[in-house]
């Protein structure tokens, strides 16, 4: 007998966070989160994002044990300004039983009938700064912190259902040594005269603060006219800020300004943190921060977070200065590995950025769709 229960209460909403740690446990692809950081991300009072969503977070029991889980979304403002009338679903995870997941996914399609949307769509976030996507291929590479994870039946599970796919996205790695300053070196100097542009590089936080809301702009405006982009609100800027910008080295961001001092161009990499949170398994204390503290020193893999080019600035080969920027960086730090997150496989514009690295796809994964 599989039962639903709606998290609520803390306890429930740890239990809701905890089930993967025992779903996954031994493996050693899947990367934990950090259990405070979900609670705050659930959390009304803390999480910018319940200012224009709503969100429910469903558990399954089976004999009074928890075999799935799911968070049913309604992102307001991509219903009612850009007309998209879908719920969305993610924190998706469950037992190898296509009758949990359809039960789970229920709850989805009642939120959704209830506010007369058209369809559902996931597994995905509040926002595009979550995690996005079902894994369909790539399960012996170990994710990151800012991935999913999951087993290969989840697929099958939304193939049995009557889903269809709606995304595709793709994960790239190449080793450092692929990028040879001669591809750009040369470039990147006649794009800054031309069009009187100056990188921007950073040796402390503190230095990096005055740009991160002209950043977040710039976010907003390069991105828009991808499919599901939900524009980043002044509040979430500041929650972002706060959340995130002291875990990032500042010399992985890079900006690039105009002569007026406007950005038109920016990049964030981040260390991987995949073993350190392993190690962590879910807590800072009494030694997960160290884990991070080391990870974000010492680790030789990066993780290439987000990239953005002004509209006016794009197809200008502006990127050339960035990676000129980090190429020096990487040098001096003995990087090894780059990876680059999910992007829209369509995304032919993104994916030539990177063409002359030699880039190996190592993971897919896909959003589903079913019509309410």
């Amino acid at each position: 007998m599989i039962s639903i229960k709606e998290a609520k209460t803390k306890h429930e909403l740890t239990d809701f966070i905890k089930f993967p740690f025992s779903l996954y446990k031994g493996n050693k692809y899947w990367v934990p989160p950090i259990i405070s950081d979900e609670l705050e991300t659930f959390d009304k009072t803390k999480n910018p994002a319940f200012d224009n969503a709503e969100a429910y977070f469903y558990l399954a029991f089976q004999n009074n044990k928890i075999v799935g889980r799911i968070a049913a979304i309604v992102n307001w403002e991509e219903v009612n300004n850009q007309q998209k009338r879908k719920v969305r679903f993610g924190w998706f995870d469950v037992i190898n039983d296509v009758t949990v997941t359809k039960m789970l996914l229920e709850k989805v399609s009642d939120l959704g009938k209830s506010n007369n949307l058209e369809y559902m769509e996931g597994p995905m976030g509040f926002s595009n700064l979550d995690k996005v996507g079902v894994l369909t291929e790539g399960f012996n590479e170990i994710g990151t912190m800012i991935t999913w994870y999951n087993f290969e039946y989840y697929k099958t599970h939304f193939e049995l259902l009557g889903f269809s796919t709606e995304k595709e996205y793709v994960e790239n790695k190449f080793p450092f040594e692929n990028v040879k300053l001669e591809y750009f070196d040369k470039a990147q100097e006649l794009i800054k005269r031309r069009y009187q542009l100056k990188a921007l590089s950073f040796k402390s936080t503190k230095d990096v603060l005055p740009y991160v809301d002209k950043m977040f702009d710039l976010f907003n405006a390069s991105y828009a006219s991808l499919s599901s982009f939900v524009a980043i609100s002044d509040v979430q800027k500041e929650y972002f800020k706060r959340k995130y910008i002291n875990f990032i080295n500042p010399e992985y961001i890079k900006f690039v300004e105009d002569k007026n001092g406007d950005l038109v161009a920016f990049a964030i990499v981040m260390p991987s943190f995949s073993i350190a949170l392993q190690k962590a398994n879910g807590k800072l204390f009494p030694l997960g921060f160290l884990h991070l503290l080391n990870a974000r020193k010492n680790s030789k893999d990066v993780i290439f977070y987000l990239i953005g080019v002004h509209p006016e600035y794009q197809n200008k080969g502006v990127h050339a200065i960035i990676f000129k920027e980090y190429h020096t960086t990487f040098t001096e730090r003995g990087i090894e590995n780059c990876i680059r997150t999910p992007e829209l496989a369509d995304n032919l514009a993104i994916q030539l950025l990177w063409k002359n690295f030699d880039p190996k796809i190592i993971c897919r994964r896909k959003t589903y769709r079913k019509e309410l």
